[in-house]
């Protein structure tokens, strides 16, 4: 094996490693130690790619952000209508199994990491802005007579209302099943006349 496919191996543990930590055994428990754990590797190593702890939360972060990029370009490719495409994204984005569920943990993790941290901070605001501009974008091509605020305004109740169901199947997965949260976001795209 070449060493550039090695370290590719090695950065896609790590990676995972990162992942499932925080995602299984919570913000508190991420450290050094217990990513090279879950790894299987030396501290030391992992501290030649993460040297600190802000760095590991950056990274789940960000591999969050890609994961679930490249599900909803690929569910808005593939809608056949912009409400299609609204539902699709909207939906992924709620704790309805275990991926979007540990999804909905590392995003928490984050964000209360990154409330006293402004690099952490900052990672979130711009996957935040990305993610609301394409909702709106979305808004505005399936209710094209709208005008921009309502669609902004629109847009972001729907954010909120997946998000924060998201966040309480995390916790709670039992008390939201995932059919009382499509339930939910079929009520309120019902209710903005957004349903197909």
């Amino acid at each position: 094996m070449s060493r550039t496919a090695d370290r590719s191996a090695q950065a896609e543990a790590l990676s995972r490693a990162v992942w499932s930590v925080l995602a299984g055994q919570g913000l508190e428990r991420l450290t050094v130690r217990a990513v090279a754990a879950a790894a299987g590797c030396t501290t030391g190593l992992v501290m030649h790619r993460f040297p600190n702890r802000q760095a590991l939360l950056l990274h789940a972060r960000q591999l969050l952000h890609q994961v679930t990029r490249a599900r909803v370009e690929a569910l808005e490719a593939g809608a056949v209508t912009p409400r299609a495409a609204l539902r699709a994204v909207l939906h992924q984005g709620m704790a309805l199994d275990e991926q979007t569920r540990q999804e909905a943990v590392v995003w928490l993790g984050f964000l209360a990491a990154a409330v006293a941290d402004d690099g952490l901070v900052a990672e979130h605001r711009r996957n935040n802005r990305v993610w609301r501009e394409r909702v709106e974008r979305l808004t505005a091509a399936a209710a094209p007579d709208w005008t921009a605020g309502r669609v902004a305004a629109v847009a972001l109740a729907l954010i909120s209302m997946t998000e924060g169901v998201a966040a309480y199947a995390a916790a709670d997965p039992a008390a939201f099943p995932p059919a009382d949260q499509e339930r939910m976001l079929d009520t309120a795209l019902a209710a903005y006349g957004l349903a197909e």
